[in-house]
Parts: structure tokens; C-alpha cells; sequence
């Protein structure tokens, strides 16, 4: 999943944007409220976790200009803030969930889970070819058994194919899933990367390559 993290501390965005990275998350953070909402808004992030008291603009009106413009992303407040009055308007204007902190980041990353799963239960399906398997709930792949390692760019390239098997991506639609807003090497990577993937792949055992290019277009699962 591709995550937005608005919070101005970096005690706590820094540790959590790592946690959820090795997670195989592509994770965007910005400070600012008035720019996570600007980011918020180009609806490429499947979450959104919001600081209520952040510079510019505050969480709760972020969350709430996101459900008037019909953001389907899953929004979590992350705040210190436990008044209950402060919970309840939150949840009334659209948040999914209240996090108080501080909070233990193996916590916050099960309620993120559990909330995908609710929401896209085929998601989180297990996806096989032959010996070759995707857990999307675990976040693990592997052939016959064995683990095979992938970056998290690479698990959510193969993720992405695997998902959806009879459609074809472009470079352009595959930077989008992996590239974040402070990425600069995205331009020219997504190739790399389908090369580096399809290593590993045989490498493992798995000879029969799954990942067909589309002449002029781009790649698709087998």
C-alpha cells in the first residue's frame, strides 16, 4: 500500500516510516498540514495518517475537506489528543480510526492491516502460480516454500502484476505505484527493477518467467 503520513515531529514519523517501509509500504511524509493536504488530495495513497496538531492546517479539517471530495483512503488520527469530544467528531467526520499517543508502532501497523482487510478482503487473498506464492496479508513471497527476499519496490511490482493478471501496466503506471513525492530516481527505475525481480525469481527455481512484456506497452502477469 502506498501510505501518507502528516506529522511535524520526527521523532515519531521517522521511526514509523521506517517500520511501515519494511513492511513493503511506499510511504510519503510531510510536515505541513496545508501540503499533506494538497498530497492527500491526488488520491494515490491507499492510507492517510493525520496529526490533529500539525502547522497550517489541522488534521481534523484535513480529514474532513478528504471525505467531502469522496477520498476512498482509509484515515487513521495519530494525536495526543485523547479528549473524547475530539474522538467523536474525527470518527463523525469520516476518520476510520483514533490513535493516541504514544502508541507502539507494532499496534498501529495491526489496525492499518486490520482495516485493509475489512475493506479488500480479496486483496488480501493468497496468490499463486505453480510453486510461486503471494501473501499479501504477510507480505511475504516465496517458490515451493522457500522465501525468496524482494525490496519493497519489488514486492509491490509483483504484487501489483499478480493482482491483476490479465491487465497490463505501463512504466508510467508501475512508477506510480512505487515512487514516492521525494523520490528523484524514479524516472528511469521501473525497468531495473522488473530486471532485478525477474533474477531473484530465477534464482529461486522458477525458470518459467511470469513476467511477459507487452511490445510498446509494458508488463503483465503471465
Amino acid at each position: 500500500m502506498r501510505i501518507l503520513i502528516l506529522e511535524d515531529d520526527p521523532r515519531i514519523h521517522q521511526p514509523l516510516a521506517e517500520d511501515l517501509r519494511r513492511q513493503h509500504h511506499a510511504v510519503d511524509v510531510v510536515e505541513d498540514g496545508r501540503a499533506g493536504l494538497d498530497l492527500a488530495r491526488t488520491g494515490v495513497h491507499d492510507v492517510v495518517l493525520l496529526d490533529i496538531l500539525v502547522p497550517g492546517l489541522d488534521g481534523l479539517e484535513i480529514c474532513r475537506r478528504l471525505r467531502e471530495a469522496q477520498s476512498k483512503a482509509f484515515i487513521f488520527m495519530v494525536t495526543s489528543r485523547d479528549d473524547v469530544r475530539d474522538k467523536v467528531r474525527a470518527l463523525d467526520w469520516g476518520a476510520d480510526d483514533y490513535v493516541v499517543k504514544p502508541f507502539e508502532l507494532a499496534e498501529l501497523s495491526a489496525r492499518i492491516r486490520a482495516v485493509s482487510r475489512r475493506q479488500h478482503t480479496p486483496s488480501e487473498t493468497i496468490l499463486q502460480r505453480g510453486k510461486l506464492q503471494l501473501d499479501p496479508s504477510r507480505h511475504t513471497v516465496t517458490f515451493d516454500g522457500v522465501p525468496i527476499t524482494l525490496t519493497g519496490t519489488e514486492y509491490t511490482i509483483l504484487a501489483t502484476l499478480m493482482q491483476n493478471p490479465l491487465q497490463v501496466f505501463s512504466r508510467a503506471m508501475l512508477r506510480e505505484k512505487i515512487t514516492t513525492f521525494d523520490d528523484d530516481d524514479g524516472r528511469d527505475s521501473v525497468k531495473t527493477h522488473i530486471t532485478n525481480l525477474r533474477r531473484k525469481l530465477r534464482n529461486a527455481g522458477d525458470l518459467d518467467d511470469p513476467i511477459e512484456n507487452v511490445y510498446g506497452i509494458g508488463y503483465r502477469f503471465a
